[in-house]
């Protein structure tokens, strides 16, 4: 059997199904997967992949396998690895896994460091951790790196941050910024994953809820239209001007996390920043208020200060944190601060996670093949693969549109027949 580090082998058969299911609702990436086998373009590429280990990313790592890829595979969070998954990935699948969920922190980076041992032509990050040890602890490795990707708001904003200081090492291609991920993934997937995690944490009603969202991005759309749509007033906090307009536009109510946090009773950060519920927001809130994060790290809830403003903490149910302050009132931190979508539940639903993975599937050939040409910077997914998996997303779900005619061609690329 294949090197690594997994809960429980024998759960493997049960993990196999599972993956089975998903891959039902993931036509773009099986059309993906069925080229692969045939031309192989990663033949000879060595791949570690640092993504949150679910069905959905089994299904990419057979694929990038079936593409020719040598595939070493971490998780990008502690309480997203899907243990059975793991299993069968390593026991039916021939992958190396590194994954435990609910890992401590030693065993996280222990892993990272086993996924790293596969000395990685490419990198696939959630988070851009393995480009993170990369930089620091293991860059004799860098001379064999020839490309990478990213698959979310958090590592892209990192890596550009490395790459305008100058000290980013080889290419990376942002797959977040594809619109057929952004668009689909971060606001229809983290909308409804996150309810999910905050239902099967709380089994609370959201319907009249005043419910609280930090942020305005796509991710924090998706996440405000879900519980408005489920019956809860929604009120949204921002320091983006332009993007608190928006709010204010779509019919939310805007105001400072400080004035939000006297009201609300449910709160969920997606900001990508830290302390975005801090001290003195517990302070304000009310007896029974919950709270919790839909970002990528657990860093958007100030949760040391929350233990020093407490008395006493309990786990009250699966991935529910009683805090009782110093003034008699009980508060609730959800899955230790971390992904809630992923902590307690299952993460995106598959379908729109076949559009995700399919970008890192197509954008892991474009770097095996045009790494020579792309310098050491952050780039954008190239449009024709935007295009391509847009088209074959409708061709699956069995939708036509138009198709411009030659006349119509001409006069959009034209200026000269004016008005």
């Amino acid at each position: 059997m294949v090197k690594h580090d997994v809960k429980d082998i024998n759960s493997a058969k049960k993990g196999k199904l599972r993956i089975e299911w998903a891959a039902r609702e993931m036509p773009v990436l099986k059309s993906i997967a069925e080229r692969f086998k045939k031309e192989k373009p990663l033949k000879g590429m060595k791949l570690a992949a640092c993504l949150h280990v679910t069905t959905e990313t089994a299904n990419l790592m057979e694929t990038l396998r079936d593409g020719g890829a040598q595939v070493y595979l971490c998780a990008s969070n502690p309480l997203s690895t899907q243990d059975d998954v793991a299993a069968s990935l390593v026991k039916n699948s021939g992958i190396p896994v590194f994954a435990i969920k609910g890992e401590d922190h030693k065993t996280y980076y222990k892993h990272i460091m086993d996924c790293l041992s596969l000395k990685p032509n490419i990198t696939m990050d959630d988070g851009a951790d393995l480009v993170s040890v990369l930089h620091t602890k293991k860059k004799d490795l860098l001379k064999n790196l020839i490309g990478g990707t990213e698959e979310t708001t958090t590592g892209v904003i990192r890596l550009r941050a490395m790459a305008e200081k100058g000290v980013l090492k080889y290419p990376i291609v942002a797959v977040n910024d594809a619109y057929t991920k952004y668009l689909f993934d971060n606001r229809y997937g983290t909308g409804q994953s996150t309810m999910d995690g905050i239902l099967r944490a709380t089994n609370r009603l959201i319907a009249g809820s005043l419910f609280v969202v930090a942020g305005y991005g796509w991710c924090s759309k998706g996440i405000a239209m879900r519980a408005k749509g489920m019956g809860a007033r929604v009120i949204i906090t921002e320091v983006n001007p332009l993007r608190g307009l928006e709010a204010t536009m779509d019919g939310f109510d805007v105001m400072p996390m400080r004035d939000a946090a006297r009201l609300g009773d449910i709160f969920v950060t997606a900001t990508g920043d830290i302390d975005v519920i801090y001290k003195e927001c517990f302070k304000l809130m009310k007896d029974g208020a919950i709270f919790c994060n839909s970002g990528h790290f657990n860093v958007e809830i100030a949760i040391e200060e929350l233990k020093k403003l407490s008395k006493a903490r309990r786990i009250i149910r699966d991935f529910v944190e009683e805090y009782t302050l110093r003034n008699g009132k009980r508060i609730y931190l959800l899955g230790e601060g971390r992904l809630i979508n992923l902590a307690a539940a299952e993460g995106h639903p598959s379908a729109v996670m076949d559009m995700s993975f399919a970008n890192q599937a197509l954008c892991a050939e474009y770097m095996s093949k045009n790494y020579k040409k792309l310098g050491n910077k952050v780039y954008s997914v190239p449009e024709k693969i935007d295009s391509e998996i847009s088209r074959l997303k409708l061709k699956s779900m069995g939708i036509k549109i138009d198709v411009l005619t030659p006349a119509q061609k001409k006069y959009l690329q034209s200026w000269e027949m004016g008005t």
